[in-house]
């Protein structure tokens, strides 16, 4: 989305111009790159760096875990399913041009209807008919669901028509995004605290699994993730990680990276020269392999990475500040208890397939949701709430067999996945990490403390590469540029 798009491109604008190296012109390409993680940030960077740099490049992915981080799937049922990001935003022109270029399909989409749980009872249910809903949101918030749209909307363009990226960064609407809740910034904007209640806190805690306290950046981005036209890859959102590592011609190595440390190397031809030797572990054992280039494409935050750094010429920390929120993705296949969300009407006369839920303590989950495997087979039919089927409960926390028995009548599997996903989002929202953390080494997670989703991932990736090719070639006219934002526009 354009919003995402503009982040990162302040920060790369304001980072590279920062930390230009000045080291000798280079003209020979480089010889070996690293890539620290296999999620879609990682292999997006693999395959951006292949076409940045060419086919002679040697590229390594190390990922001691499953390709796809998190984008993952479980087995339920005798069918995949999503356990990791779900859907695909509209405007996500990059996996878009991923699964056009890999050659694989979208899946099947099946009609959905909303609902929002309040703790107690749904207080908000949606209709067949697309007037009857607007009708009732009218009626309860006036028109602030269509401002919503329209101050989402108006974000966006605010970020993308400034004249100088690197001015925006200290802009009072960039400031006031991130050093304000997104709370407070929409009351600032004239909505009702009711609608907040009701529709805002629901979107947010289905996204991020968190509230409208979160930076007002994140909060936008959340919101405009709500739009119509959400969809998904057949076979599991996973696969374009895989397929952007088999079009790369990378080497998948299967360890965990411990240490990268910077070294200098003399030369007989030209002056000394620096190379980064990765430490990592594997089931073979330790072993370590030296690059001209390293990317790190996961997250360097407590509970997320214990990878060390040596040798740089300012210290690099191995952790930056700031949590990852702990979520859990739990599939349950089982007969869900419409009687819990206090539906009175017969089971049949329930035909809601997302419940999203208000923030309040009696609240066990952030989202309930009717899911689908991540292929469709011939003549599948999503089966009506009074069978038995694969239900996605997002929860702070595991749910006991005390949950289970109030949520379901019956169940006869159940799979649940603690997720690390997105950083803790506050107001004021610290600074976000360098993307160029040595002369050579990028760290491409950076941006997803401005918000978190699969296109922040790729833009990055795209991003990372274009400036670590200009950096390599002493291109420094394309780095920073006043222009940049009108040229790139259309590029991103």
């Amino acid at each position: 989305m354009m919003l995402m798009r503009a982040f990162l491109l302040l920060g790369i604008c304001h980072y590279a111009n920062r930390s230009l190296a000045s080291s000798p012109e280079l003209h020979r390409p480089p010889t070996n790159i690293a890539v620290v993680g296999a999620g879609i940030g990682g292999t997006a960077a693999a395959f951006y760096l292949r076409q940045e740099f060419g086919p002679t490049v040697k590229i390594d992915v190390f990922e001691p875990n499953d390709v796809g981080g998190r984008l993952a799937t479980v087995q339920m049922a005798n069918q995949e399913y999503e356990t990791g990001g779900v859907v695909i935003h509209p405007l996500n022109l990059h996996m878009k041009h991923f699964v056009d270029k890999l050659g694989i399909p979208s899946r099947k989409d099946f009609p959905s209807k909303k609902a929002v749980f309040d703790g107690s009872e749904l207080t908000f249910e949606e209709s067949d008919w697309f007037m009857v809903n607007f009708l009732r949101m009218l009626w309860r918030y006036g028109l602030n669901y269509l401002f919503m749209q329209i101050w989402v909307e108006s974000v966006m363009d605010k970020f993308m028509s400034v004249e100088r990226l690197l001015h925006a960064m200290g802009g009072d609407d960039f400031l006031s995004l991130m050093n304000h809740s997104l709370e407070e910034n929409m009351r600032a904007e004239g909505f009702t605290q009711v609608f907040l209640n009701d529709v805002v806190a629901p979107l947010t805690r289905q996204t991020y699994g968190q509230s409208v306290r979160i930076s007002g950046l994140a909060g936008a981005v959340s919101l405009a993730g709500a739009d119509s036209g959400l969809w998904a890859v057949d076979g599991g959102n996973k696969r374009v990680c895989s397929g952007l590592l088999y079009h790369s011609k990378s080497e998948l190595i299967r360890a965990r990276v411990t240490n990268v440390s910077f070294k200098l190397r003399p030369s007989k031809t030209v002056a000394t020269t620096g190379f980064y030797e990765v430490n990592y572990v594997g089931d073979t054992g330790a072993g370590h392999s030296m690059y001209d280039i390293v990317v790190i494409a996961t997250p360097l935050h407590p509970g997320k990475s214990d990878i060390s750094f040596s040798g740089l010429s300012s210290p690099v920390a191995s952790q930056f500040p700031g949590i990852y929120h702990q979520v859990f993705s739990i599939l349950v296949h089982g007969v869900l208890n419409t009687s819990y969300l206090g539906f009175t009407r017969p089971t049949s006369e329930f035909t809601v397939s997302e419940v999203l839920t208000a923030d309040s303590k009696d609240n066990v989950m952030y989202s309930l949701t009717s899911v689908d495997p991540v292929h469709i087979p011939p003549g599948y039919s999503r089966p009506p709430v009074s069978h038995s089927k694969v239900w996605k409960v997002f929860s702070p926390r595991a749910l006991d067999q005390e949950d289970l028995r109030r949520l379901f009548l019956s169940w006869d599997s159940v799979s649940q996945t603690p997720w690390l996903a997105y950083p803790a989002y506050r107001s004021p929202q610290r600074p976000t990490p360098p993307f160029i953390l040595h002369s050579k080494l990028y760290y491409l997670s950076a941006v997803e403390w401005a918000a978190s989703s699969m296109e922040m991932s790729a833009i990055s990736a795209r991003n990372v590469a274009l400036l670590a090719h200009h950096r390599w070639h002493q291109q420094t006219g394309r780095i920073d540029q006043e222009d940049l934002h009108t040229r790139l526009r259309g590029e991103l």
